[in-house]
């Protein structure tokens, strides 16, 4: 695995965790267990679509685990699993499909976390009194994933532009390694790409 790409995974995974502290310390605007704003997943949205969904899963493990030791508990740590897990592999097949966009994505994996958490409550807990709360986390899960959407695929479309006039400009920026990787591209491209032939000057007699 590239440097260039461990520093990105890393500085995700850290965002990740900020804004799930973040979020646990905004106190609950609605009176119904388990609706929160689903901040982290920003940084799970965007390494999905600019590294990729093995990149993505080893992300939101790392958070899932760091968040439940620091800020929460054994059965906290199942719930957000059973919610990443599925939410996770829902926005993949999405993707997968290139019919959908980010948006769509984000909404249908806001939806599936919820959906993931209360069903492993319901295990654990051994009832089934909790489904009465999904129709409001389906609600919470549409319209956070809308503005995780947004936002995700906009600093996602934001790096991918900058690295792209990284190949083409020849000021120092921090894409260096982006724009040397280009660099190695062109040159391999070339060197594949048939030669013209040049005259020998040897002339031919009839």
């Amino acid at each position: 695995m590239k440097t260039q790409k461990l520093t990105v995974m890393a500085l995700t995974t850290a965002i990740a965790l900020v804004l799930s502290f973040i979020e646990s310390q905004i106190p609950a605007f609605v009176a119904v267990p388990g609706v929160k704003m689903g901040l982290a997943n920003i940084a799970i949205v965007y390494a999905l679509y600019r590294l990729g969904w093995k990149e993505a899963a080893l992300i939101s493990l790392i958070r899932v685990v760091l968040v439940s030791l620091l800020f929460g508990s054994a059965a906290s740590f199942l719930y957000s699993l059973a919610g990443a897990v599925l939410s996770l592999l829902g926005m993949a097949l999405l993707k997968k499909t290139g019919k959908f966009t980010e948006i769509v994505v984000s909404v249908a994996g806001g939806v599936l976390h919820n959906i993931g958490q209360i069903a492993m409550a319901s295990i654990i807990l051994e009832t089934d009194a909790l489904r009465y709360y999904l129709p409001f986390l389906l609600v919470s899960g549409i319209l956070a994933g809308v503005v995780i959407g947004l936002i995700s695929g906009i600093l996602a479309q934001g790096f991918t532009e900058k690295e792209e006039n990284s190949c083409q400009s020849s000021a120092p920026s921090l894409f260096r390694t982006r724009r040397s990787s280009c660099r190695r591209s062109e040159e391999g491209k070339r060197r594949k790409s048939p030669q013209p032939m040049q005259p020998t000057g040897k002339r031919r007699h009839w």
